[in-house]
């Protein structure tokens, strides 16, 4: 999300490190299933994820290392579930130099996130006989300052919703997991240095 329109509630990193550490496809993954289920064993990931117990747990040790999931309480035996860290992700790194690790970390756990959730979204159209789904795309022109606002306008529609993700009660009957993705890419000012170029990007987020 923009960094003038931040949630303070999301989690928010700019050690490079942190950054990196969610350029894995399985991590976001993790995250996904975390996100849907509120908590969840490395023996439930393994399960979901068709991945090894060991696989899960080293990425779920990554992502508790830079404090994108915490322990959640309860769960019998060794096999503890995990949980979110916060309701959202703010991958933005507000005034960081475009050319600095910090916002060249970001933009790499960026498209990380965006070819996960394009995959994500493949799936469900492949696997569903008669999808009920819409894809909507446009081309216009606009300014960096109207692509702030339009992604802020589209967040609020994705804010309606967001309750119901970890609020069974809130979900209507006939209700089923359904992925809202919504990107806006400015072309970058072919006037431009290439740092200022990168500068021209606008935020991620993901909730």
């Amino acid at each position: 999300m923009p960094a003038d329109t931040a949630d303070p509630t999301a989690l928010r990193a700019t050690d490079p490190r942190a950054l990196r550490a969610l350029a894995h496809p399985v991590r976001w993954k993790l995250i996904d299933l975390l996100d849907a289920e509120g908590t969840a064993t490395v023996t439930r990931c393994a399960e979901v994820l068709r991945e090894s117990t060991a696989t899960c747990s080293y990425h779920l040790s990554i992502l508790a290392k830079y404090g994108y999931i915490t322990r959640a309480p309860g769960g019998p035996g060794r096999d503890k579930p995990w949980q979110l860290a916060g309701p959202s992700l703010d991958l933005s790194v507000p005034g960081a130099d475009p050319g600095a690790e910090p916002a060249v970390a970001a933009r790499i756990a960026a498209a990380s996130l965006l070819d996960h959730a394009v995959a994500r979204i493949k799936e469900s159209l492949a696997a569903t006989p008669a999808p009920v789904s819409k894809i909507v795309g446009a081309v216009t022109w606009l300014t960096a300052d109207e692509v702030r606002q339009a992604a802020a306008e589209i967040e609020a529609i994705m804010d309606r919703y967001a309750g119901r993700g970890t609020d069974p009660s809130q979900r209507p009957e006939g209700a089923r997991q359904a992925r809202m993705l919504a990107a806006i890419a400015l072309t970058p000012d072919p006037q431009a240095e290439p740092g200022q170029r990168a500068a021209q990007r606008s935020g991620t987020s993901w909730r």
